[in-house]
Formats: structure tokens, C-alpha cells, sequence
């Protein structure tokens, strides 16, 4: 038997994106939008995608290598504010193996003609498996492509 860790860290990013907040938004819920910068193109899974954005839904991204196992992502939805704020929960797998659980915060802060987005997440990272600088950096990528994605659609 392996042995058992669980290391808890917060993390807090912020962006600042010259979109309007509603845009910011449709970009965070909308499936065909999201999949523009949240699921990986090349992924050897396409249907491991999927968006079901409503309080008590789920948000699914599978993919990974071609030969190697794959990394799922699974999301429950627990609040949801339109234009303002999204509150969800997610699990990491890696292979079979859950690499973390999280609670994350987006808030939608109107500024000037843009929007300042405010992510907390607060993450629970099990057995030595994944770190919070791992997944605070992965999430910095992307917030950035989420950024590109708005930026693109201008």
C-alpha cells in the first residue's frame, strides 16, 4: 500500500480583460465558446468534452498524449451569477488515479470597458500526486488562452 498525504493551498490569479464582462462569460458558459480555448484540439478523445452549465451541472474534459493515460477533469457547478460569478468544485484523475479536489471562485468585476476576473482556488492535492505551483501555473496558461480566445473574437 502507497502512502496517504492530502496538502491543502489557496491560490488567488486575476486578469484583466478588455471584454465586457457579458462577454467574459459567454466564454466561461457557452460550450462551443469554451472549447475554443479549454479543450486541447489535438486531443486523441474529442468526445471527452462536455458542458452542461447550470447549477448542479457538470463540465467533463478528458484528453491527454496519444500514448499516454488520459487526465480528466470533472466539475460540478454550485452557484452561478450570471455576469458576475461562477462557483464550482472539480476533481483531477490522472489515468485512474484522483490527483486533487477543488473548490474554484470566478468573479466578473466590471472595469472600465473590461473585466477583471478574480479565480481563488481552494485545493485539496492528494498522495504527492499533483502540487498547488503545478496546477496555479496550468491555470495561469489558461486564463492566458482564455484571454487570446476573447481577444480573437473581437
Amino acid at each position: 500500500m502507497s502512502e496517504r498525504s492530502v496538502v491543502h493551498s489557496t491560490f488567488v490569479i486575476e486578469r484583466t480583460y478588455p471584454a465586457a464582462p457579458e462577454k467574459v462569460y459567454f466564454a466561461l458558459s457557452n460550450k462551443e465558446a469554451k472549447k475554443r480555448w479549454f479543450a486541447d484540439p489535438g486531443n486523441p478523445k474529442p468526445e471527452g468534452y462536455q458542458l452542461d452549465f447550470r447549477v448542479g451541472g457538470r463540465e467533463v474534459n478528458t484528453g491527454g498524449p496519444k500514448d499516454g493515460p488520459l487526465h480528466t477533469y470533472t466539475a460540478t457547478y454550485l452557484d452561478i451569477v450570471p455576469n458576475e460569478r461562477i462557483v464550482y468544485s472539480y476533481d483531477m484523475l490522472f489515468g485512474d488515479v484522483r490527483i486533487s479536489v477543488s473548490l474554484a471562485t470566478m468573479e466578473l468585476r466590471p472595469e472600465g470597458a473590461g473585466t477583471r476576473l478574480v479565480l481563488t482556488e481552494q485545493g485539496a492535492f492528494l498522495d504527492g500526486h499533483d502540487t498547488s505551483s503545478t496546477r496555479e501555473h496550468g491555470t495561469n496558461i489558461l486564463l492566458d488562452m482564455l484571454g487570446r480566445a476573447l481577444a480573437a473574437s473581437s
